[in-house]
């Protein structure tokens, strides 16, 4: 009798399982654990700040930021923005890694690529490292030039998991890439997920130069953007790499710390 109920308490906890809080909206629990993760990890808590910390607060943060309703409730359509893959660096930038606006003070900065994806041939790695620079040069009086040995201003890699930052790798999906702001030792520095499948806009994949862009934006001190249409915006899309280009917002941002190239 005893083990039958032992039994029976054994099989209860999942229908006692706590029901979640009114901002989860309706969702199914693995999505409300989800939707916490990506809170808590791109919407950081500031411990300067005690109200503004809950999850219904950090809720209304996303919201506002991706310009949805700001209900502090969850949905559907939130769910299907917190599954697409993006960059790994917050997207608020009072609590990132860009809160003083950092700047590189040289009209020279160094690149060095460190390591290569197997999806693509090295050769064509550099080409669109270098295009992509090329895009944030045409806006701003700064010069990019690539070393292949020592410390760069800017080291670039591919790798898989954890890596030597706080920041490691997921797997194929999600966040994709990840890059640090101006400055010294990792500052500057970029890393793309080796996990993902890398192209160069001809075949399915992650197109390498817009990742590549966004993460150089970030390398130059910039932070993430809430226009849907600019390179700096957290999540990616796939776009034309033929017609590809920086939008205004991009261009007013990069100039907003850089000035205008005059030449």
């Amino acid at each position: 009798m005893q083990l039958a109920v032992l039994c029976v308490v054994c099989l209860l906890p999942s229908s006692l399982a706590l029901p979640l809080p009114p901002e989860a909206g309706g969702v199914s629990e693995p999505q409300w654990e989800q939707a916490q993760n990506y809170l808590k990890k791109f919407y950081p808590y500031d411990s300067k700040t005690r109200d503004g910390n809950s999850l219904e607060a950090k809720l209304k943060e996303m919201q506002k930021f991706f310009h949805l309703p700001i209900t502090g409730i969850l949905n559907s359509h939130i769910i299907k923005i917190m599954q697409k893959p993006r960059c790994g660096m917050p997207d608020v930038a009072a609590y990132s890694l860009f809160p003083d606006s950092p700047k590189w003070t040289s009209r020279v900065v160094t690149y060095r690529i460190m390591s290569y994806t197997r999806d693509l041939p090295p050769y064509k790695v550099n080409q669109l490292v270098a295009k992509a620079f090329e895009l944030w040069s045409k806006e701003i009086p700064l010069n990019f030039k690539r070393i292949r040995l020592g410390t760069a201003d800017i080291m670039i890699g591919f790798a898989r998991g954890a890596h030597g930052d706080a920041y490691p790798f997921d797997g194929p999906g999600n966040t994709l890439a990840h890059a640090f702001a101006p400055g010294p030792g990792l500052g500057g520095d970029a890393h793309f997920d080796e996990d993902e499948r890398w192209t160069d806009g001809s075949s399915i994949g992650i197109n390498f130069l817009y990742a590549a862009t966004h993460e150089l934006g970030h390398s130059l001190g910039l932070g993430h953007s809430s226009d849907p249409n600019a390179v700096m915006y957290p999540t990616y899309e796939n776009r034309d790499s033929e017609d590809f280009r920086l939008s205004q917002d991009d261009i007013e941002g990069i100039q907003k710390l850089y000035g205008e190239r005059s030449d």
